[in-house]
């Protein structure tokens, strides 16, 4: 069971109700590796303003929305347009988790799209998050900039057990190490790659018994450097989330986002770089 930890003073929170159907997809996903795509949070960009019916803001973003919808981007997991400029400017971006793009982050795209219009209507600005993408609609353009505002946190309500120190000891190593690979390793499903996927996943035995699962990434639209300075600058600002003993926390933001658990989340074998074992 997840709870909100911390959030911006913007940001709207999660119905109850929300919650408790996301438990309910949780435990009945763990035959299938948990690989759940539950809606999880979301924020209206209000400073943006909003847009009228059947204005030119509108119809750009129409065009943006079927563009990236058909278009062969998606195939790699991450798209991101713009259209106009001043008021009018509309630009989208689409993050897909590593392990999921082709149809699954075609279906992503269209639930998030779905729930941010929903949630936000007719905002010009608006964040949404699912367990396998990020949505991003802004009348501003800020891509490849950090996003430190738009993040929070979330922890598994249940505590680790015994040796609390030692789980986070596990998880400090196992967050080093897929976050080298995230920006050293290159997208090995795409032929042109020409820098890292921002993306790495793994596992590390813990004890005897048990193994902890760990996932980080960052938007497409980033440097190496920026990935390398968001992910540190999360999991310093979340570290009372993180490092409180839980049996799994998540840190999800506009530009990265890293998790744990105790049981597998994401799919090994169709990720873009190698996945850790350890």
């Amino acid at each position: 069971m997840y709870f909100l930890y911390s959030i911006s003073n913007h940001l709207v929170l999660v119905p109850i109700l929300a919650l408790v159907a996301t438990q309910v997809l949780l435990i009945r996903s763990v035959s299938s590796l948990n690989m759940t795509n539950s809606y999880l949070n979301h924020k209206c960009l209000v400073s943006q303003g909003k847009y009228k019916p059947g204005s030119v803001h509108e119809k750009s973003l129409e065009a943006i929305i079927h563009s990236i919808s058909v278009g062969e981007n998606i195939n790699s997991g991450y798209d991101m347009m713009s259209f106009g400029d001043g008021p009018d400017l509309v630009c989208v971006i689409l993050q897909c988790r590593g392990d999921s793009y082709g149809s699954k982050c075609r279906s992503c795209f269209a639930s998030a799209m779905a729930g941010l219009r929903r949630r936000c209507p007719r905002y010009k600005g608006g964040i949404i998050w699912f367990d396998q993408c990020l949505l991003e609609i802004s009348s501003i353009d800020n891509v490849g900039q950090l996003n430190y505002d738009d993040s929070f946190c979330m922890s598994n309500a249940k505590n680790v057990g015994d040796n609390p120190y030692l789980f986070i000891l596990k998880w400090d190593t196992l967050f080093d190490n897929i976050s080298r690979i995230a920006v050293t390793e290159k997208n090995k499903n795409l032929k042109d790659a020409n820098k890292p996927a921002l993306y790495g996943a793994g596992e590390k035995r813990i004890g005897t018994k048990r193994k902890m699962y760990g996932m980080v990434q960052c938007t497409d639209d980033l440097s190496v450097k920026a990935c390398q300075e968001c992910l540190v600058s999360n999991i310093l600002k979340f570290q009372d989330c993180w490092k409180s003993g839980k049996r799994g926390a998540r840190v999800l933001g506009r530009s990265c986002n890293f998790r744990y658990e105790l049981y597998p989340f994401v799919n090994a074998k169709t990720g873009p770089n190698s996945y850790l074992k350890s």
